[in-house]
């Protein structure tokens, strides 16, 4: 009886296994950092709107609270951008001949929304609820970063699974009273982490972490 039980070749493949086993390792490494880096997560885009609008400005000098135009974002998953009857509110009589403003009054005239390019775009697998994070103490700053300082918006975190499961897992520093859900400024009376660990406990918030939650 023959003593062998796979040909021949498999004797070659023995030999190469190391080696794709150490270009695998590579390749992983590789992988891992080059996901990690901001040209890859989008940390700083900063796209070309159509209409030049500063949050610096508006958010920022002027005060405007976020919910005012982003009118959804209390009560349901998309924090709504602003139909242009809203920037019409003031813009009738404010500035109401700006060149700048050209593609609003056009907007509004025609009924066609202003074409605005989606800054923190996440990826359709993803599902993320605006109100489940902003209704339990969650603010705005702490995943968009200082937008009243933005004289143009840009993505300043990574929005990573990583980055999300980190936040889940311990949120305490993100937490804060919910009047304070929209103040750009506002910092703790005391060290973040212990003040955040009352108000998780006193709303009894224990973030999944399961896949289910955001890959639905």
């Amino acid at each position: 009886m023959d003593r062998f039980v796979f040909p021949r070749w498999v004797n070659k493949l023995v030999l190469i296994l190391p080696i794709l086993a150490i270009l695998g390792g590579i390749y992983v490494v590789v992988l891992v950092v080059y996901a990690a880096v901001p040209s890859t997560t989008d940390v700083g885009y900063q796209p070309r709107q159509p209409v030049p609008y500063s949050h610096a400005l508006h958010a920022g000098k002027l005060g405007i609270d976020c919910r005012y135009c982003h009118s959804t974002v209390e009560y349901a998953a998309q924090a709504a951008i602003p139909p242009t009857q809203t920037c019409m509110n003031c813009h009738k009589s404010v500035r109401s001949e700006s060149p700048k403003l050209l593609p609003v009054r056009e907007s509004y005239a025609t009924g066609k929304p202003v074409e605005w390019v989606r800054v923190h775009d996440l990826p359709g697998f993803l599902y993320f609820n605006h109100s489940a994070h902003v209704r339990r103490g969650v603010g705005c700053v702490s995943c968009h970063g200082r937008i009243d300082r933005m004289e143009v918006v840009y993505q300043a975190k990574t929005l990573s699974m990583g980055w999300c499961l980190d936040c889940h897992r311990n949120p305490e520093a993100s937490l804060r009273p919910q009047d304070k859900i929209t103040s750009m400024d506002w910092t703790p009376p005391e060290d973040p982490v212990a003040f955040g660990k009352r108000i998780r406990a006193q709303e009894g918030l224990n973030p999944s972490t399961d896949c289910w939650t955001c890959h639905r």
